[in-house]
């Protein structure tokens, strides 16, 4: 099958064309697993956090036991419950272990899990986690503990419970055996959780999880990362595009949010040669690239985009910062302090610059532009838009 640019789900090197991460993998191993870290990884939507999760199991499979999991396998009403959440992570760990391969003494290692799962009454999370323990003293190797989509899960009483329990055993695992290592993943950072705890609608942070390494490896795209994922597709389909070229073209709009890359990649790969409205442009150029970003920003739904609008509605301060920076033009210090910005880095729509705040990428800022438009008096809108595109040319 002819391999293609992907942007619906997990990107697999075997199928697809992707920026390989194997440099990446390597580090990850040797700054945190083989250090026993528990950390998060936390990144904007789409930006590649599951791809990296499921390359990183196979990675590390032949010398760990990776327990990959989904908190979306766990529905919303068994978060309601401490003993009906534990049962249901049990389930859906055990089913990771054995869809692991590490297939000797599996029901022995399992055995404690198994007879958890058949007794009655309201099984407690501190019974789970004596039984966790028992496993990774009985099983064949170190444990390595993946959770994706964090998010799921945290609005809950029992999510606050499972990681303050997660802390606890951390912190005491050379009397207690616990997951040699664990990687939660999702959106939203920890520390930035809110919690509803009480009727009234009452909210906190939640923070007992202050054992977490801090993840900082980059997870964008560099122009050079781009240009050797084109270069597999050229010796393949033989375009005569200028790779390197083109690759700095496509980072100068994507600033290399990954989503975005590829994005633009299907399109002129799949769409431009079908539409007749391009018959007069070739893709692999500037021009074609041009015409991708704009058929992306005027897709009626997009999904990376609709929940950049969500979260725009949802946090107000968040949306004030970035029309002062669109809109203004201000130039605001960066402090990752101040909760607007720390929101607007942590969804991706913000990054650093040299001591300031600035939009992520050049896609998102038009795409802001657009979608603020209706906001401002069209003299204001049209003089910013003017402000920014004459930058962009200069």
């Amino acid at each position: 099958m002819r391999r293609y640019f992907n942007t619906e789900g997990v990107c697999r090197p075997q199928i697809h064309y992707m920026v390989r991460l194997d440099e990446r993998l390597k580090k990850i191993r040797s700054r945190y697993i083989e250090r026993g870290s528990y950390f998060v990884i936390n990144r904007g939507r789409q930006y590649g956090k599951t791809t990296t999760l499921k390359a990183l199991a196979e990675y590390l499979r032949p010398d760990y036991i990776v327990l990959s999991m989904d908190f979306q396998e766990i529905g919303t009403a068994e978060f309601q419950d401490e003993a009906v959440f534990s049962r249901a992570f049990v389930e859906v760990l055990m089913k990771a272990y054995r869809y692991n391969g590490k297939t000797e003494d599996e029901e022995e290692v399992l055995k404690p899990l198994i007879c958890f799962l058949k007794e009655a009454g309201n099984l407690t999370m501190r019974e789970m986690f004596d039984r966790l323990s028992l496993i990774c003293e009985r099983a064949p190797g170190p444990i390595v503990l993946m959770i994706d989509e964090v998010d799921s899960a945290s609005n809950y009483q029992v999510f606050l419970d499972f990681l303050a329990l997660l802390r606890g055993y951390y912190l005491d695992r050379e009397n207690k055996p616990i997951f040699h290592s664990v990687i939660l993943a999702g959106v939203y950072d920890i520390k930035n959780l809110k919690l509803k705890l009480r009727p009234d609608s009452e909210h906190k942070y939640n923070s007992p999880w202050n054992i977490a390494a801090k993840y900082n490896l980059t997870m964008s795209f560099s122009a050079a990362e781009i240009s050797s994922m084109l270069q597999e597709y050229e010796e393949d389909n033989r375009t005569g595009m200028n790779v390197q070229e083109i690759a700095e073209n496509i980072y100068g709009y994507t600033s290399g949010y990954p989503y975005l890359v590829s994005a633009i990649c299907k399109f002129l790969d799949e769409e431009m040669e079908e539409d007749n409205r391009y018959q007069n442009i070739e893709p692999w150029t500037k021009e074609g690239i041009a015409e991708a970003v704009k058929r992306i920003l005027l897709e009626i739904s997009v999904p990376l985009f609709d929940s950049m609008v969500k979260q725009l509605d949802h946090f107000s301060d968040l949306r004030e910062t970035l029309e002062r920076i669109l809109y203004q033009g201000q130039q605001i210090s960066f402090s990752p302090a101040e909760k607007s910005i720390n929101m607007g880095m942590m969804f991706g729509f913000l990054k650093e610059e040299n001591g300031r705040v600035a939009i992520a990428n050049r896609i998102f800022e038009m795409y802001l532009l657009n979608d603020m438009w209706v906001h401002s008096p069209p003299l204001v809108a049209q003089a910013n838009f003017n402000r920014i595109e004459k930058r962009d040319t200069m």
